[in-house]
């Protein structure tokens, strides 16, 4: 299975075509924006799969990007007690 790297633009044009191919199990698609990666697009039973897994990388990127944060400013950081209660009482 080779994957498919395409810019943005003609992925917009050739959107039906990708579609076809990532279903037909011909690959993933891989679609840049100025040289980098920004999307690609998998089968949806393989998204199924690593949904749970996706969820960790993307809340452990953004604790890293709030401690990165933190540590430019620890003003903006906030005392765990207070978060807590604000949560408690959304419920």
């Amino acid at each position: 299975m080779q994957n498919t790297i395409i810019k943005s633009g003609e992925a917009r044009a050739k959107f039906r075509d990708l579609l076809d191919q990532v279903l037909a199990g011909k690959g993933d698609v891989i679609i840049e924006r100025n040289g980098k990666h920004v999307a690609v697009m998998i089968p949806a039973v393989d998204y199924e799969k690593i949904r749970d897994e996706l969820e960790e990388l993307r809340a452990a990127r953004e604790a890293a990007a709030s401690y990165a944060e933190w540590k430019k400013n620890p003003s903006v950081g906030r005392v765990f007690e207070e978060v807590d209660a604000e949560l408690g009482k959304a419920e």
